[in-house]
C-alpha cells in the first residue's frame, strides 16, 4: 500500500493557512508571550492548520502557484493579516497596563518596579496585577476561542492571497489604538480621583500645620486608600474589561472585511 501523495495546490494552500494561523498564534495575547517558547507557537499553529485546513476547503487556494514575486507579497499579507490581529486584541491588555502604570505612579510605586517577563522592562506593581487579573478574566470568558473562531473565519472573509491594506483598515486600526488610552482612563480614574483628592488633603495639611513631615506621613496613607479604591473599583473593571473581551470578535470580524475589500 503506498503513501499518498499530496498535490502541490494543496502543499501550498496548507503552507498559506499555517502562515496565517502562525502569525496570528505570535501575537496574540497569552499563546503569543515572549515566555512561551518559540517551538510551542510553532507546533500549536501547526497542529491549528492541520485541523483547519480539511474544513476550509479547495476552493479557498488559488488554482495555481504564482511567481515568486506574487507568492512573498502573499505570504507577507499573510503575515500581516495575523500580525493586525493579534495586535488589535493586545491593544486592550496595553490599556491594563498603561491604566496601572497611571494608578502605581500615583501611589509611589514608581520607585518599586519589577521586571515584566513578557515585555522584559520594569513595570509597576499594580501595573502587573492589573495584567493578570485581566489575562484570568480573558480565560474565563473564553477570549481564546473567540479567538481562535475568528481566525477560522478569516480564511472565508479573507481568502489566501486576498489581503489588502485599505485605508478603512487603516483608520480602524487607529480608533483601535485610540480606544487603549479611553479604556485605561477609563478604569484608572476612580483611584486616581481618590489619590489626587488625597494629594490636595495633604497640601492642607502641610500649609496649616507644618510640624507635620507629610512626606512620610503620605506615602503609607496613598498607598493605603490606593489598595482600597483599587478593591473597591475591582467590580467596575471586570465589568468593563468584559464588555470588551465579548466585543473583540465582532472588532476582528469587521477588520477582516476590510482586509479583503478590493
Amino acid at each position: 500500500m503506498g503513501i499518498p501523495l499530496l498535490a502541490e495546490k494543496d502543499l501550498f494552500g496548507f503552507l498559506l493557512v499555517f502562515l496565517r494561523t502562525l502569525s496570528m498564534i505570535a501575537f496574540i495575547p497569552i499563546f503569543g508571550e515572549r515566555v512561551v517558547p518559540a517551538q510551542v507557537k510553532g507546533i500549536l499553529a501547526f497542529l491549528l492548520a492541520f485541523v483547519l485546513y480539511p474544513f476550509l476547503g479547495r476552493e479557498i487556494v488559488p488554482g495555481e502557484v504564482p511567481g515568486v514575486i506574487a507568492l512573498l507579497l502573499g505570504m507577507s499579507g499573510e503575515v500581516l493579516i495575523g500580525m493586525v490581529a493579534g495586535i488589535m486584541v493586545r491593544f486592550i491588555f496595553a490599556g491594563v497596563q498603561f491604566a496601572g502604570e497611571m494608578i502605581g505612579f500615583q501611589m509611589g510605586f514608581s520607585i518599586a518596579n519589577v521586571i515584566d517577563p513578557v515585555s522584559s522592562l520594569q513595570v509597576s506593581l499594580i501595573s502587573q496585577l492589573q495584567y493578570y487579573m485581566a489575562f484570568l478574566l480573558f480565560l474565563a470568558l473564553d477570549g481564546h476561542h473567540g479567538f481562535l473562531l475568528a481566525l477560522a473565519e478569516s480564511f472565508r472573509t479573507v481568502p489566501p492571497l486576498a489581503f489588502t491594506f485599505s485605508g478603512g483598515l487603516m483608520e480602524m486600526i487607529l480608533e483601535t489604538s485610540k480606544g487603549l488610552f479611553i479604556l485605561a482612563v477609563k478604569l484608572s480614574a476612580p483611584v486616581i480621583a481618590v489619590l489626587v483628592f488625597t494629594h490636595v488633603a495633604l497640601g492642607l495639611v502641610a500649609r496649616t500645620v507644618p510640624q507635620i513631615n507629610v512626606f512620610i506621613v503620605g506615602f503609607p496613607i496613598q498607598i493605603a486608600l490606593g489598595l482600597l479604591f483599587l478593591a473597591l473599583s475591582s467590580g467596575f473593571v471586570l465589568a468593563a474589561l468584559e464588555s470588551d473581551f465579548l466585543g473583540f470578535s465582532g472588532v476582528l470580524r469587521q477588520a477582516f472585511r476590510l482586509m479583503g475589500a478590493p
